[in-house]
């Protein structure tokens, strides 16, 4: 294992990241009084989380500022997540927020987990077991709606110059190819849809703009692309 420096997109920082936005912070658009109104629910880690994105730019909030703009009403967005969780982070601070969630059904929710298991050679088995707990968790807080949970893909790390800078960036790519499938088989078991942002994530060094400046996490541009992949998807899940 290379002894190279631990980043702070790696250190566990105990603290819940919980955030809603109200529709009312974006222009006023019109919309139909009986359309149902939109709480989206994002589920993760620092990808999720956007680090070293300004808030409003991570793909949470860039997801729901585009479906505003199709006219969805977007009444609120929750996101679960910080920089450093694995699945079992993630699971920890769901159960502490119990109270807040647990009765709560949303009308999306989203689910990108994983990069850290990989990195702190976590049990793989066990990251396995964690992942379908997690996505069981997302589907019943969507309502037992299947089709209103979507899950992400990891993004590939070594393509960033963090990740040139490692012992064995061709490694990294290989172990994440393992976990996508992984977590891709366990998603189609649940019949429940699955955007592939592995392959944006790909183009990191050929395109730096992919990057954001810690030379680590996804851009803004970055995540705008990978807004494009989910927003037709998320779009037919949301039709009544």
């Amino acid at each position: 294992k290379s002894n190279m420096r631990l980043p702070i997109f790696f250190l566990f920082l105990p603290m819940l990241f919980f955030c809603r936005r109200s529709s009312e912070e974006s222009a006023p658009i019109k919309f139909d009084p009986l359309a149902e109104s939109i709480d989206i629910l994002a589920l993760g880690d620092s990808y999720t989380k956007g680090e070293s994105v300004p808030w409003g730019q991570n793909f949470p909030n860039q997801l729901a500022d585009s479906l505003r703009l199709v006219g969805f009403n977007i009444a609120g967005l929750h996101v679960v997540a910080q920089t450093g969780w694995r699945t079992d982070n993630l699971q920890s601070a769901l159960a502490s927020q119990s109270s807040v969630l647990a009765d709560s059904s949303f009308s999306l929710v989203t689910l990108c987990i994983g990069v850290n298991n990989q990195f702190q050679n976590a049990n793989f088995d066990n990251y396995k077991t964690q992942f379908e707990a997690l996505l069981q968790y997302a589907i019943e807080r969507a309502g037992n709606r299947k089709e209103r949970v979507v899950v992400l893909s990891i993004p590939d790390l070594a393509y960033t110059p963090y990740g040139q800078n490692a012992s064995n960036p061709a490694l990294i790519s290989q172990k994440i190819d393992e976990y996508n499938t992984a977590n891709r088989n366990i998603t189609e078991v649940y019949g429940v849809s699955y955007v592939n942002v592995t392959d944006i994530s790909r183009l990191g060094i050929s395109s730096p703009d992919l990057v954001a400046f810690d030379g680590l996490h996804p851009s803004q541009k970055q995540y705008t692309a990978w807004v494009q992949l989910l927003l037709p998807v998320v779009r037919t899940a949301l039709k009544p």
